[in-house]
């Protein structure tokens, strides 16, 4: 990084790289960091693009210890701190991969990671969740999601796909996870066949402190997607499958069943 001051000369950036290991052992990620000589760390960090950030003032020289990922949902969060991210959306949108991609990066950072799958979803694989795209990564397969908590116990980040095939008490695991200071990532379809909300996936919105809304694109008129439309004749709630039972679909184009 370069250093930059910005038109009004409110505060100067200027990287150092004393402590470097020290911090990054300390708070298990990667880190750069920066002295300012003012409290407006959140303004100032926009111009600067990294996995994470640790701000020190230079007016009390104690750490703000304040994380700031700036390429994708933005957290601001003391050391220990949990929360629970929503990665939701219809069918061939793109969740698993997203939560693909935030597993990796965690895992890159060192960091304790489990991941779990229902083991009604054996679509691709029995022992890895995998994207339409063929990502994968290898997960923990589970009946319940006590079994998710239980198993939990040593990680850091905890991910759930699939997460509209677990019963509710899932919404109530995932709590537990995040106050015990763990980073919770669910990923699943927030509409069923019939366009309504599919449980338990409103409750985790509702509780989640990040949410991602992924869009897939319509096969019919090629505008965004955000419900999935069941090629079969079956009428049952949950039926596993993929390409050979589903479409993406947009608002305009969704057919919901007359049943």
């Amino acid at each position: 990084m370069s250093q930059f001051e910005n038109e009004p000369d409110t505060f100067v950036f200027k990287p150092v790289k004393i402590l470097h290991i020290e911090l990054a052992k300390r708070f298990e990620c990667p880190v750069h960091f920066c002295i300012t000589q003012t409290d407006t760390l959140p303004n100032a960090a926009l111009h600067f693009r990294a996995q994470f950030f640790i701000f020190f003032s230079t007016e009390n020289t104690r750490s703000r210890n304040l994380f700031w990922q700036m390429d994708e949902t933005t957290f601001l969060a003391q050391k220990n701190t949990g929360w629970i991210e929503v990665i939701a959306g219809c069918m061939f949108s793109g969740k698993t991969e997203e939560l693909i991609r935030r597993i990796r990066r965690a895992q890159i950072a060192r960091q304790k990671v489990m991941i779990f799958k229902p083991r009604i979803d054996n679509r691709y694989s029995t022992d890895h969740i995998v994207s339409h795209s063929e990502q994968s990564l290898v997960s923990t397969v589970v009946d319940t999601p006590e079994e998710v908590l239980r198993q939990s116990t040593e990680a850091q980040v905890v991910g759930i796909d699939e997460g509209q095939f677990f019963s509710a008490g899932i919404v109530d695991v995932c709590e537990q996870l995040a106050n015990g200071g763990k980073r919770v990532i669910v990923a699943g379809l927030d509409q069923d066949y019939r366009g309504k909300p599919f449980e338990p996936m409103p409750q985790l919105l509702a509780i989640a402190e990040y949410i991602t809304k992924t869009l897939a694109i319509c096969v019919v008129c090629g505008n965004p997607a955000d419900r999935t439309q069941r090629t079969s004749n079956s009428h049952e709630r949950v039926v596993v499958g993929a390409k050979d039972a589903y479409e993406a679909r947009c608002r305009h184009c969704f057919n919901p069943p007359k049943d």
